[in-house]
């Protein structure tokens, strides 16, 4: 057998604490899967006197992070601290220099140095593995980085965070309001203190920008990602959505156009008899377009400790089963240094359906306004719909708008046009509507 694989983790968080917990359960079906044994022999985390309800017993301690990757006895480096700067970027960095292998779940650090990092690799002979930082327990990378050899990728899209997933579940089935879902969702420990990062879309992007990478082989661009959240999603938005045969999901889609990549993040209507549509509370679920194997849908749970703590184990065990000698494939699939630069695809280039909706003044001549700037703008209408508002103001009428294939810029110069005449009450809401499997 060969020698154990010795592993040091900085980050002892529910994460953290849940990897060592299943490395100890696990051990013996660990060793007969690998053909050696696994051991945690090196531990950083803030606070050593911390009850974590595992046992350390064995394992050296440092304070330092970066000390850990440089200086202790390890052939792995397992990064859960968070954060795309300061001591996880310097003791991932560290180890790879070190000529360590790296696991982490650190999506954000990706996002931005994810291809600096995959340099450094690759030209060690490490590996750089980061199943856990895309929907958590679900093999996206794996199968994208190695199942799907000689398919070339057309589309990637899918719900990448379930904190936003649990929200518009909850207001769809109970009828409650953004605010209320939210408040649930940090009770019961699916958001944070401060949501931002969650429910505005940033979490999404980072998860999207290193698939995008993956599916095109072009350096990573989290910065050149469309971006909406949730935060604006109301009960009159998911009313219609039902009534039209839709239901909101805030998704990540990249995909390849005639001028380039496109890469957006924002609340989207899918049909309801689509699968995705069927992928409820804090689940996630990736699609993947090829030109061979046609669409693939990854679906399960994207985060928590078990989850994410499944995907760094698989991570620590593909290690594990390699052996000295053993040519380590690319970080991204391709050679870091043969990604391409990203070529955004034009701006708001974009073209399906809308589903626009309208608060206006009840007077005469606002309904036939309205259309009259959809056909200013070349905007077929599938349908129009009036009615008031539902908050018992007799001067308003929500107008709801569902377009047949159009631009955003259409969109976007129709609406705007609409709000100069001042004829809205409130501010538009334009979704789009997605084709989803």
């Amino acid at each position: 057998m060969a020698e154990t694989l010795r592993v040091g983790i900085a980050g002892l968080g529910t994460v953290g604490a849940s990897v060592v917990r299943v490395l100890r359960d696990k051990a013996a079906e660990l060793t007969r899967q690998c053909g050696r044994d696994i051991a945690v022999t090196a531990i950083s985390a803030r606070d050593p006197k911390r009850d974590r309800g595992v046992d350390l017993s064995g394992a050296e301690w440092f304070d330092d992070p970066v000390k850990l990757a440089e200086k202790a006895n390890i052939d792995v480096f397992v990064e859960l601290i968070g954060g795309d700067e300061g001591p996880a970027r310097a003791s991932v960095r560290t180890a790879l220099d070190a000529g360590r292998h790296v696991v982490t779940a650190n999506k954000a650090l990706l996002a931005k140095h994810g291809v600096a990092l995959a340099e450094i690799a690759e030209k060690r002979g490490v590996l750089l593995n980061y199943e856990a930082a895309v929907a958590g327990g679900i093999p996206v990378i794996k199968t994208m980085r190695e199942a799907l050899a000689g398919n070339s990728v057309n589309r990637v899209f899918g719900i990448l965070n379930g904190t936003c997933n649990y929200i518009l579940t909850r207001m769809e089935a109970e009828g409650l309001t953004f605010e209320e879902c939210l408040k649930d969702a940090q009770r019961l420990g699916y958001a944070e203190a401060d949501p931002t990062f969650d429910i505005e879309g940033n979490d999404t992007a980072h998860k999207l920008a290193i698939l995008t990478s993956l599916a095109f082989g072009s350096r990573i661009a989290a910065d050149d990602i469309y971006l909406e959240g949730i935060s604006n999603i109301t009960q009159a938005d998911i009313r219609a959505a039902g009534e039209l045969g839709y239901r909101i999901k805030l998704l990540g889609v990249a995909q390849r156009t005639e001028s380039g990549i496109e890469q957006r993040v924002h609340p989207t209507m899918v049909p309801t008899a689509s699968v995705i549509a069927q992928v409820h509370g804090v689940t996630n679920a990736v699609a993947i377009e090829t030109d061979i194997l046609g669409e693939l849908l990854l679906s399960g749970p994207g985060a928590g400790g078990n989850a994410t703590a499944s995907a760094v184990v698989g991570d620590i065990a593909d290690i594990a089963k390699s052996r000295p000698g053993f040519q380590h494939g690319p970080v991204f699939g391709r050679p870091a240094k043969e990604l391409q630069p990203y070529r955004k695809a034009r701006m708001r280039s974009h073209a399906g359906g809308y589903f626009i909706r309208l608060t206006v003044l009840d007077r005469v001549g606002v309904f036939a306004a309205v259309a009259k700037r959809m056909a200013d703008n070349d905007i077929s209408l599938e349908s129009i719909v009036q009615h008031s508002d539902g908050k018992g103001e007799p001067d308003k009428k929500t107008v709801i708008l569902v377009t047949h294939e159009t631009t955003e810029a259409a969109v976007r110069k129709a609406v705007e046009s609409i709000t100069k005449d001042g004829h809205l009450t409130d501010k538009p809401q334009v979704i789009r509507i997605e084709r989803a499997g």
